[in-house]
């Protein structure tokens, strides 16, 4: 077996090889050729959490698990606060053929994903970003819609200053548009046709009304049926699309509060990225339709993330063997 660490499966998975490697993943999901069980969460302490994700892909005989912790206090200790590990087994014996650092997947797999919701529900010509937010989803979000749009202006928000003046300022020299930290989470919403939101808050972050007719939304943070970043009243005015119907509906805060506030019907989330790929879902009805893409992240995505890492890890000598 080999050791990949994050440097080598940086090397080896690119933006756009993830986001064409997303878009097969999720078409296969929806179309009932995975095999995946919902999340096993183990909440450790009060804040943290500790989640098993495993996949099984027969296509291409991906099979994986990934062991993801999730622990908001790291960030007092300079460390991340998502920190994962993945192991790819041959689906044919079981064998361990890897084990990889899953921090830098779930995070590129994350925005690549997005990339995809916003390829197929995003206005043709949309190019003003904004970001609520300014970690490392915030980042890699930048990075992986700039694949599918071409960007125009950028604006960020995020509570403390500095954060997001050092987001503008770092991501500046990769960015083609101009970036610009401002001074509201409103503000950075106002007019934008593409919107991320990329925070830790358990509560919204963007309402409704500041939301414009025509945009598309990427609602990444909350990832617990307690915590939302969305109001009710945008959950109700958009076409929502998810990744999983199943996960969504037991994990989403931003679906599940609404639908217990009885504002929202479970059968108004409009479909699947998978469906939508396959063509078994609409996507926009009226170029006046706000649409919002709600992620949770599924093993899935990791599964075939960390197939590709593998297989292009040994093509090319990278990793450490490692005998058990």
């Amino acid at each position: 077996m080999i050791l990949l660490k994050e440097s080598d499966v940086r090397t080896v998975l690119s933006m756009p090889d993830l986001i064409a490697a997303m878009e097969s993943a999720l078409s296969a999901y929806s179309s009932g050729e995975v095999r995946q069980p919902l999340r096993t969460v183990l909440e450790v302490g009060t804040s943290a959490f500790f989640g098993v994700m495993p996949a099984f892909i027969p296509g291409s005989g991906a099979l994986a698990a990934k062991l993801v912790t999730v622990f908001p206090t790291n960030a007092d200790a300079g460390l991340p606060t998502h920190l994962a590990t993945i192991v790819l087994l041959d689906a044919s014996t079981g064998e361990l053929l890897g084990v990889m650092d899953g921090r830098y997947i779930t995070e590129a797999r994350t925005a690549a994903v997005s990339a995809v919701s916003t390829k197929l529900l995003a206005p043709a010509g949309a190019g003003v970003l904004g970001i609520i937010g300014s970690g490392v989803q915030a980042r890699s979000h930048l990075d992986a819609l700039s694949h599918v749009r071409r960007l125009r202006e950028v604006r960020v928000w995020s509570p403390t200053a500095a954060h997001r003046e050092a987001f503008a300022r770092e991501m500046q020299p990769v960015s083609a548009a101009p970036i610009r930290p401002v001074d509201s989470a409103r503000e950075a919403a106002a007019g934008a046709d593409l919107l991320v939101l990329a925070t830790s808050s358990r509560e919204p972050v963007v309402e409704s009304g500041w939301v414009a007719d025509g945009a598309h939304v990427c609602a990444v943070g909350a990832c617990r049926p307690d915590q939302r970043e969305m109001d009710t009243g945008l959950v109700c005015r958009a076409r929502v699309f998810v990744d999983s119907r199943i996960g969504a509906l037991a994990e989403a805060g931003d679906i599940v509060i609404p639908i217990r506030e009885g504002a929202f019907d479970p059968g108004g989330i409009a479909g699947e990225l998978g469906e939508l790929i396959a063509g078994r879902a609409i996507g926009r009805t009226s170029p006046s339709d706000v649409t919002v893409f709600k992620s949770l992240g599924m093993a899935v995505e990791d599964t075939a993330a960390a197939h590709l890492a593998y297989a292009r890890a040994t093509e090319r000598g990278l990793g450490r063997g490692i005998c058990l």
